[in-house]
């Protein structure tokens, strides 16, 4: 009878529980909501955020506040993330591979990678490797042979460290038996005026940049299977013989715990804004491949990266 009472009360209680978590998500969001970019001002996950703002604000009923923390490739700013209260205010965007390597490679990373509950992942971004416009450097065979010349002095830009801008530059090194040094910045904002400045012999950076800077920057190759729409006369390092496809894929996070009723609130305002028409034809103009994956495809994806970038762990660590 005891045992029977007992059962009968955490019923009750998880009954309760998750009657006030329907109760939260039905008045969520009562107030403006938070959208933290972990890197500066000028990158992709700024460009889009900002694109994304007023259509999220349209659908939430709420002002999305955009604020910045840099620090550590964005572990700072997921750090951050994963200490909030699991309401759904706080919120940031989120990076692969920098999500999975980072903790892989740093045990002071401030968070796991299970940790950062996705709403959605809704843009990549593939690899390019480009030079200055006036280079001498014409093919991707000029940029390797020039690296085979003078080992360590030709250097590549990217952003952050564990990224997918270090990990294109790591797997080049092994494909093309070169050693190109990468030089980290904290975001592809920084690493422009760098670029342009002649501070580093080129950059492996985003198709976005590719498109964006299209005037300033010889993209010699793209790290896509087939040809990027945006980019359409680079050819892919598979072409040029260097089986490298890599890039990054972006979404919206919240802290571990938030509720699965708010978690698709969220989730809703980002893919009611994602297959907008205008903004969808506008983020491709810009070099963005928009996706569409919802929290559980965001999480399996996140699971099958974990997986494969196991093997490129020694790799990172040599360089």
């Amino acid at each position: 009878m005891h045992v029977k009472r007992i059962v009968s009360i955490l019923c009750v209680l998880s009954l309760c529980i998750f009657s006030a978590g329907l109760a939260q998500a039905a008045k969520f969001p009562e107030k403006p909501v938070t959208y933290l970019i972990p890197f500066n001002p000028g990158g992709e996950s700024d460009i889009f955020a900002r694109a994304q703002q007023p259509l999220m604000e349209k659908e939430l009923g709420q002002s999305v506040l955009i604020t910045y923390k840099t620090g550590g490739g964005g572990s700072v700013g997921w750090g951050e993330l994963i200490r909030a209260k699991p309401d759904g205010y706080f919120t940031a965007g989120f990076n692969l591979p920098h999500i999975i390597l980072q903790p892989m490679q740093r045990k002071a990373s401030g968070y796991q990678t299970k940790d950062i509950q996705p709403v959605m992942i809704f843009m990549s971004t593939p690899n390019i490797l480009a030079v200055k416009k006036d280079s001498p450097i014409k093919t991707l065979d000029d940029f390797i042979k020039a690296a085979k010349e003078k080992p360590g002095a030709i250097t590549l830009g990217g952003s952050g460290s564990n990224t997918a801008n270090h990990l294109g530059v790591v797997r080049l090194n092994k494909l093309a038996d070169v050693k190109i040094s990468y030089v980290p910045f904290t975001g592809t904002g920084d690493a422009m005026p760098a670029f342009l400045g002649g501070h580093v012999t080129g950059l492996m950076t985003y198709t976005t940049m590719g498109v964006q800077y299209k005037n300033d920057m010889h993209v010699l190759a793209v790290a896509t299977e087939e040809r990027f729409p945006g980019l359409p006369d680079v050819p892919t390092f598979k072409e040029q013989g260097y089986d490298l496809v890599e890039g990054a894929y972006r979404g919206l996070a919240v802290p571990p715990k938030t509720p699965r009723e708010i978690v698709d609130i969220l989730y809703n305002a980002c893919y009611k804004t994602n297959t907008d028409p205008e903004f969808a034809k506008k983020m491709t103009e810009l070099g963005f491949n928009v996706e569409n994956l919802d929290p559980d495809a965001s999480n399996k994806l996140i699971d099958e990266k974990m997986a494969a970038y196991k093997d490129v762990l020694a790799d990172l660590a040599a360089k």
